[in-house]
């Protein structure tokens, strides 16, 4: 049984949830930053928290990680209750904001090896943990450096580092590829992917749609601080936005006549076939396998040969642009970062 697993016996806890969270609520004043959030991470998964900004997504991660105290509800993380047991419950969880907090008067290994002290390691046990972390985040030519002179993607990766120096069971990253360009940005969700690998419980804010199909096995939609939607990726994508087919002809020349043809069918709605001349394909939204069997059978019909059908779900952009009403960020590149040599 693992120390998770130990932990879930307690009292408040759902069965294979490393976080469980029931009617959370934090006001600011009249605003209500968080209305009623219920939510489960299983055990060494990724589940991403998507909103708009100002849906309360950091306000759920400071009420988890003990910075803030929730108005009312109940949060227990890898079995501890963030109100009651904050002691506890720190020394098990690991925290990443937006921007990287290292300091940069101190060297790389320097910032590791505090923490590490600030967890009560002993200095040879901190030595060893900050060597270890920054030969596996690639700092290790970088480590005598102060993290001044460390560029945007360097510092990121720091961060991380520094937030796995107490081997953590769960770990929250509150946008952790803000503003980086996008090599770091993959670099990034490589080791997300490489500590998830080592049994960490990840919850991941974002804004970016690709990073949340990279990296998130569940998803957790959150607006004006309630949740409107959550599951799996392909689930959400299924329930919002029905499927789009992908039809290629045997002869490139078929395809005008094969989109007039569906029209004609009336069997997807007027105009609503339309032809990507680009990929010699032409696109047909559809709610259902009935309505699938019908559009091959109207072309059969006409005697239109096939060469591919596929089906195709909408993006995650549309089906969050569907759930919100507001289209998702774009990941920016970043200004122009310090160069990465040796110094």
């Amino acid at each position: 049984m693992t120390r998770i697993d130990k932990q879930l016996q307690r009292e408040g806890t759902a069965p294979g949830s490393a976080v469980t969270v029931r009617g959370l609520v934090k006001h600011y004043g009249e605003t209500k930053a968080l209305d009623g959030v219920d939510l489960d991470v299983r055990e060494g998964t990724v589940l991403g928290v998507l909103g708009p900004n100002g849906a309360g997504k950091t306000t759920l991660v400071r009420c988890l990680s003990t910075l803030i105290t929730p108005d009312s509800g109940s949060a227990f993380v890898a079995g501890y209750d963030v109100v009651k047991q904050p002691r506890q419950l720190r020394r098990v969880i690991g925290l990443t904001g937006q921007y990287a907090s290292v300091d940069e008067k101190l060297s790389g290994r320097e910032n590791l090896y505090l923490i590490g002290r600030l967890l009560d390691l002993s200095r040879k046990d901190a030595r060893t943990r900050a060597d270890e972390l920054l030969e596996r985040f690639s700092l290790t030519e970088a480590a005598k450096r102060p993290a001044s002179t460390y560029s945007g993607g360097m510092r990121r990766r720091l961060d991380l580092a520094a937030s796995m120096i107490g081997r953590p069971a769960v770990l929250y990253l509150d946008e952790p590829t803000t503003g980086l360009d996008p090599r770091t940005r993959n670099e990034v969700w490589d080791e997300v992917q490489r500590m998830v690998g080592d049994g960490v419980t990840v919850l991941l804010t974002t804004q970016y749609m690709e990073e949340a199909e990279q990296l998130a096995s569940e998803l957790t939609v959150i607006d004006r601080g309630k949740v409107i939607a959550g599951g799996r990726i392909d689930d959400l994508k299924a329930k919002v936005g029905g499927r789009t087919l992908r039809i290629r002809p045997a002869d490139p020349l078929e395809l005008r006549p094969m989109a007039a043809a569906l029209d004609d069918f009336g069997l997807t709605g007027p105009g609503s076939a339309t032809v990507d001349a680009e990929t010699g394909t032409v696109l047909v939204p559809i709610l259902s396998d009935e309505q699938l069997t019908a559009v091959v059978g109207a072309l059969s019909a006409r005697g239109i040969t096939l060469a591919g059908i596929t089906t195709e779900l909408p993006s995650l952009d549309e089906v969050f642009l569907s759930l919100t009403g507001h289209k998702a960020s774009a990941p920016q590149d970043a200004r122009p970062e310090l160069e990465e040599v040796a110094v």
